[in-house]
């Protein structure tokens, strides 16, 4: 667990004459807005922002980011309002912290919209300030490393989430210790069996790998000291994930993957850089096809370095990258390690230019209002491998795989998208669906006449930017009649499905365009007119609502009725379990499934004994109800009551000394009292724990589950029923 002093000794390092005041202030106030709240693992508060600080300090970032970190979750979760940020802490931290809060007062149609509008609005505020993404990013990292608080459908929800946007933005802006941590960790929940098995398999294979590796090294050290090049070499393991998604992607087993690990070569200059591989290509033979320039050609996310994979010491491949000690900075930094106050124009000229892609992507959502085409878009943007070609003049241009000559002409400006009429590659006329591939010389061939684009450019462009564009004008172009067509279309459906016309008019109308996120009634029109909104789905959902609400007054009365009849027709508890109808019955808890207070249970009326009470999911139960339904009886559970019951656990996870011993210390630490244990070991080095156990209710036994998921090495707790 971080503390403050900790965090005020990591900004000292970078930054010695840091306003250590300004951070201690910020840290207090976050202190006392978040008194009295715990996260679900029961910790202060105060605990999370303070970690997002202490990452955002290992970034090396300037001491405002660090302070909008810590208060980052005072507006969201507190009575703080962004005024009050503003008031004590300036306009600079409140922009920061606004950017990172949740759309949490807003409501929206699907969860689909919440998560386009909330990304929407980050990245928006990125636009401003390029660091209010990294304190998202810090605050992904955190809920990540802490996620096993969460229920397992949370957990898996959350790693889906940073494997499809966080974990490519931080690629995007070149940050890669965050991304592959956040790569890994999400691995880890999305597929906990693959990721164990892989964890064990290459902890086998380490001492070997490694070996050769120093081998690798000693060989090269060896050569570049000998023709006098300066350099720093080290092994490099990759993360789990790229290794698991390179098996994936070319259906290998993990043995026939020889990149598992890479040696890193840190220089002091450019020259070093080519002479260092040089030298390693006259150790080995390169493997064709496997270098690649990244000095001469940067990624888009500012990363250089020199890659070859070769030959090595007794015919095994290996990868070596090759970079400068500034270019490693960036490599693990990124955007981060280019963060400048911008008091020189030249300076803040050169950082807007290594955010051009960001600016592009913004631009082209701009227009975009529907949030599955928005979330569409962002995944072309963030996922799509690059292409980069040349213009005439030898300027590069990156743009996603599978672009397009018209992508390109739309990157240049909306105008020269808008009058290509051909392209040339590499001097030679191409059709303009063509492909565009790295290396190309791109020429776009223009009217000199303002034109337009025809809409089966919609079904060949790749880009978002270059879609919205061509959206844009046809919407421009023929406005006025698409919303005169939309009307009409809308009214016609209407009188087809007999609904009135008043309810497809006036303010009902202007309703249901915001539920649509259409700005006016007219835009509603435009949409429908322009063929992207069916007018038969406004109007049967309009219809829908209009019965539901005639209906919705006397059933919400009925219901009500039934509900206070209900209460009455249950009898008096009986040993915590209350019987609908009867009072004084007999009554056993099943031995077959053991409910516990909190589950959902059925009754079933034994011969001479009692009642018998079930998990509604008991797998003795199910077939009772087919055959025998009036035997069973509504039943639940009296609230007031508290007594033990009786419940199995089962715990897997790597078979090594001391786990078991783990597991038991978790009972001790709750107090809690088992009645039986069973620990076996499988033959594929896992091991099993088997608890029978008292606990006092479904919370604390998910509470305990909790608790149990965090023994080191577990792969997983899961209740069963005794066998």
């Amino acid at each position: 667990m971080s503390s403050l002093f900790e965090l005020e000794q990591k900004v000292l390092l970078y930054n010695p004459s840091a306003d250590i005041a300004f951070l201690r202030g910020a840290y207090n106030f976050a202190e006392n807005a978040h008194r009295g709240q715990k996260r679900i693992s029961g910790e202060e508060y105060i605990v999370h922002p303070l970690a997002i600080a202490v990452i955002l300090a290992e970034l090396q970032l300037d001491v405002p980011t660090v302070a909008a970190g810590l208060l980052h979750d005072v507006v969201e979760d507190t009575g703080i309002t962004l005024e009050d940020i503003e008031n004590d802490f300036g306009p600079e931290i409140a922009t920061m912290v606004d950017g990172v809060t949740k759309l949490g007062k807003l409501q929206f149609q699907t969860k689909e919209e919440r998560q386009a509008e909330n990304l929407r609005k980050m990245f928006l505020a990125m636009a401003k300030d390029i660091r209010v993404i990294l304190i998202k990013l810090a605050d992904r990292l955190h809920n990540l490393r802490t996620l096993q608080f969460q229920s397992e459908r949370k957990q898996k929800e959350v790693a889906k989430e940073t494997l499809h946007f966080f974990a490519p933005m931080a690629h995007r802006l070149g940050i890669y210790r965050i991304k592959w941590e956040l790569e890994d960790l999400s691995f880890r929940y999305l597929e906990p069996e693959q990721y164990q098995r892989m964890k064990v398999q290459i902890a086998k294979s380490r001492a070997k790998r490694e070996e050769y590796i120093q081998e690798v090294i000693k060989e090269l050290a060896a050569k570049l000291s000998a023709v006098n090049i300066k350099a720093e070499i080290q092994g490099r393991p990759k993360n789990l994930y790229s290794i698991y998604q390179k098996m994936v992607d070319q259906q290998k087993e993990l043995k026939d993957i020889f990149d598992v690990q890479a040696v890193r070569v840190l220089v002091s200059s450019v020259k070093d850089c080519y002479g260092s591989l040089g030298i390693a290509h006259t150790l080995w033979k390169p493997i064709p096809g496997r270098f690649k320039d990244y000095i001469a050609m940067p990624k888009s996310n500012m990363y250089q370095s020199l890659h070859t994979t070769v030959i090595g010491p007794n015919g095994e491949p290996v990868e070596i990258q090759i970079r400068t000690w500034d270019m490693h900075k960036v490599a693990e930094y990124g955007i981060a390690a280019h963060w400048k106050y911008k008091e020189d124009a030249k300076e803040e000229k050169d950082f807007d230019k290594k955010l051009a892609w960001l600016r592009q992507m913004l631009d082209a959502q701009h227009e975009t209002r529907d949030a599955r085409e928005f979330m569409e878009n962002l995944k072309v943007d963030l996922f799509s491998q690059s292409v980069f070609v040349f213009t005439p003049k030898g300027d590069v241009m990156e743009l996603p795989a599978g672009a397009v000559p018209l992508d390109f002409a739309y990157r240049i400006h909306t105008d020269v998208g808008h009058r290509t009429v051909g392209a040339k590659i590499n001097g030679r006329i191409v059709p303009l669906d063509y492909r565009l591939k790295n290396g190309n010389i791109v020429e776009i061939i223009t009217s000199k006449v303002s034109g337009g684009p025809s809409r089966d450019w919609l079904n060949i462009v790749k880009t978002p930017q270059a879609k919205n564009r061509i959206r844009s004008w046809f919407k421009k172009e023929r406005r006025e009649e698409n919303i005169n067509r939309g009307r009409d279309a809308l009214e016609r459906e209407a009188r087809k499905q007999g609904l009135e016309l008043e309810l497809v008019r006036g303010e009902r109308l202007q309703e249901y365009a915001k539920k649509l996120v259409q700005a006016s009634v007219d835009e509603l029109y435009a949409a429908i007119g322009d063929g992207q909104i069916i007018p038969s789905q406004i109007v049967t959902k309009l219809r829908d609502e209009h019965r539901a609400e005639k209906e919705r007054r006397p059933l919400a009365e009925e219901m009500m009725k039934k509900a206070e009849a209900k209460a009455a027709e249950w009898g008096k508890p009986t040993q915590g379990i209350r019987v609908k109808g009867v009072d004084n019955l007999l009554i056993r808890l099943a031995h077959c499934c053991n409910p516990v207070p909190g589950d959902p249970i059925v009754g079933y009326i034994t011969r001479g004994r009692g009642v018998s009470i079930h998990r509604d999911d008991c797998i003795n139960i199910q077939p009772i109800q087919n055959d025998e339904p009036e035997r069973i009886v509504e039943v639940g559970w009296d609230k007031e009551f508290q007594s033990p019951f009786q419940v199995k656990l089962e715990i897997t996870g790597l078979d090594r000394a001391g786990f078991l011993n783990d597991v038991l210390n978790v009972l001790l630490d709750l107090k809690i009292n088992a009645s039986r244990v069973n620990a076996r070991s499988r033959k594929d080095q896992m091991a099993t724990v088997e608890l029978s156990l008292q606990v006092r209710n479904t919370e604390q036994l998910e509470y305990l589950m909790n608790k149990m998921k965090r023994v080191k090495d577990n792969y997983g707790v899961r209740r069963v029923s005794p066998g």
